[in-house]
Order: structure tokens, then C-alpha cells, then sequence
């Protein structure tokens, strides 16, 4: 069995204690991005478990998109994230 070697640590500890690692992150092939899936790829740029340029590459997001998601979750937390909630939080 061949295991790949990434690059950076395999898991990170957040803020509240709770630890995430790598098959926490939605699939690479996901193409409905829901509020969740957001906020977990968020997580991850922030806190080093993936860079952003690692992250644009294997889910195939614009510099801006991930940009956007990260403004919203500084500016409003992860509920800014719901496509539902996108006029409230509006700039």
C-alpha cells in the first residue's frame, strides 16, 4: 500500500480545543458548496492545515472566492457562509 506524503501537518488544533485533520475537508470533487463545507475549508487555510494556494488547486476555487469566504467568516463568523443569509450580511 503507498501512502502519498503531504506537505504540512496531518492535523491542527482550533481555537476551541477540537482537533481537525485532513478527512475532516470536503472532497476535492464537490460542486455543491454548502455553508459547512465553506466554513471547513476556511478552518483549515486559517489555522495552517492547507495553504490557499493548496486549497484554490484541489477544489478548483478562484483567489477571489476563497478570499470572499474568508472576509465573510472574519467580518460575520460561519453563518455568513449560507447562501440563504447572503443579503443580511451584504457590505
Amino acid at each position: 500500500m503507498y501512502i502519498r506524503k503531504i506537505q504540512g501537518p496531518h492535523t491542527v488544533t482550533l481555537p476551541d480545543g477540537t482537533n481537525m485533520t485532513r478527512s475532516d475537508l470536503p472532497s476535492p470533487t464537490t460542486t455543491r458548496w454548502v455553508a459547512s463545507r465553506k466554513a471547513a475549508v476556511v478552518r483549515a487555510v486559517m489555522y495552517g492545515l492547507l495553504s490557499a494556494e493548496e486549497a484554490i488547486r484541489t477544489y478548483s476555487l478562484s483567489e477571489e472566492e476563497l478570499e470572499s469566504w474568508r472576509k465573510a467568516v472574519a467580518r460575520h463568523g460561519e453563518r455568513a457562509l449560507k447562501a440563504t443569509a447572503i443579503q443580511q450580511f451584504r457590505d
